[in-house]
């Protein structure tokens, strides 16, 4: 399986596929923009800038042992919502996920209309 969309095709993992989930609800500080992070038990990235970091295998889960930083690389709307599209900078481990209400929308904006 691939994404799909802007002429790019990235595989997805395996590890994407399942639909294992545990919540955790954890504050955090961004290591990307700093930001302190109030987590609710879905907060997998910053809100500000969208960067996150490589902990899961599966959502929630914590086994990832990598802790690489997850670059946000594209986004798209779909169904009335967005998703966002990481790459992991350590390992190249690749993960989406839907945007949530708090994101900046403008940086969700200028990743759906990076060019490819």
């Amino acid at each position: 399986m691939a994404w799909k969309g802007s002429g790019v095709r990235i595989p997805i993992s395996p590890q994407m596929q399942s639909k294992k989930f545990q919540r955790r609800i954890e504050d955090f500080i961004c290591e990307n923009c700093g930001t302190k992070v109030k987590g609710n038990g879905y907060t997998d990235h910053c809100p500000i800038c969208l960067w996150g970091k490589h902990v899961d295998v599966n959502p929630g889960d914590r086994a990832a042992k990598c802790a690489g930083m997850m670059e946000p690389v594209r986004a798209e709307a779909k169904s009335g919502k967005y998703l966002l599209y990481y790459i992991c900078k350590e390992c190249g481990y690749k993960f989406r996920v839907k945007s949530l209400l708090e994101d900046d929308f403008e940086v969700i904006m200028k990743l759906i209309n990076k060019p490819s």
